[in-house]
């Protein structure tokens, strides 16, 4: 066991675990402890290729607030990364089928509610999960279907020169997706890109894809309620992207939200959602989560 180091002394130190997957895969995870009186657990699903050490502000803004957090480092990426990706195996879907449903077994035995905010890939995974039944409620940021279609012209050209020229070469020649070296994320398993790059072909992500079309069965059992909020600027997931994803959660009860950089701030991006001048919508994220409580949901 570990902590994160440059915490500030009202700050809980995080205690480093080791989460076992669904399939045994040991992966990085990082508690937050409640302070105060607990008002429930939530889990931090973050965006692929973002390190959990990026949600470390708002995991600890969270813990003060009274939740117990969860952050994790999928497989491949961040602390749960193999000495190397060349040869690395898995899919796309392991991290929630495998990772994020290990997180959801660790922490739905326990008798409190259950929360998930999700980022990008997280507001998908929740989806996937083979139980989500276990979440009372979930906020989803810069969740969108992919598609370079639905993106701003300007960003849209720079997204298909990545999937098209740029990405394929530094696959060939490194044998995963060393994101990195472009400075846009921690590097990433084969498996991730392809399937990655497959799906973002489709104007409604993987929903588009024959061969998952499983995955539009799973999305219809998802019951659980849901804020998907982004950014007007976000380049990535703009409202429009994140409504065509986010109707796959067609029995949900589900509403959307678009977000306005407040002004004289930076960007919000796709990224800045979790940077520390964000915390004005973290307390608007935690108090909506608490409002849709079991408890809540009772009086």
């Amino acid at each position: 066991m570990k902590s994160i180091p440059n915490h500030t002394e009202q700050d809980n130190r995080a205690e480093n675990i080791v989460l076992t997957a669904r399939d045994g895969y040991q992966l990085s995870a990082y508690r937050y402890a409640a302070h105060g009186e607990i008002k429930g657990n939530l889990i931090m699903a973050g965006a692929t290729g973002v390190r959990q050490l990026f949600y470390r502000r708002f995991a600890e803004h969270a813990a003060r607030r009274g939740f117990n957090v969860l952050t994790l480092d999928y497989r491949g990426i961040g602390e749960s990364r193999p000495a190397t990706l060349k040869g690395f195996h898995m899919s796309y879907l392991d991290w929630a089928y495998q990772d994020l449903a290990a997180a959801v077994d660790l922490l739905g035995q326990e008798s409190l509610p259950l929360y998930w905010v999700g980022h990008s890939f997280g507001g998908h995974a929740l989806g996937l999960l083979p139980n989500h039944d276990r979440i009372a409620a979930c906020y989803s940021l810069g969740s969108g279907a992919g598609w370079s279609g639905w993106m701003p012209k300007t960003e849209a050209i720079k997204v298909r020169l990545l999937w098209t020229f740029i990405l394929p070469v530094i696959v060939s020649w490194k044998g995963y997706m060393a994101w990195s070296l472009l400075g846009m994320g921690d590097d990433l398993p084969l498996g991730v890109y392809r399937d990655w790059k497959r799906w973002c072909t489709f104007p409604h992500y993987y929903f588009d894809d024959p061969d998952m079309a499983h995955v539009s069965e799973r999305y219809a059992e998802v019951r659980t309620p849901c804020v998907f909020a982004t950014s007007v600027d976000d380049p990535w997931a703009p409202p429009r992207s994140r409504d065509a994803f986010a109707k796959g959660y067609r029995n949900a009860p589900l509403v959307t939200r678009d977000l306005q950089p407040r002004h004289g701030d930076e960007p919000i991006g796709h990224m800045g959602y979790f940077r520390a001048n964000a915390q004005p919508l973290w307390d608007e994220i935690l108090q909506w989560l608490l409002r849709h409580s079991p408890k809540a949901a009772q009086s």
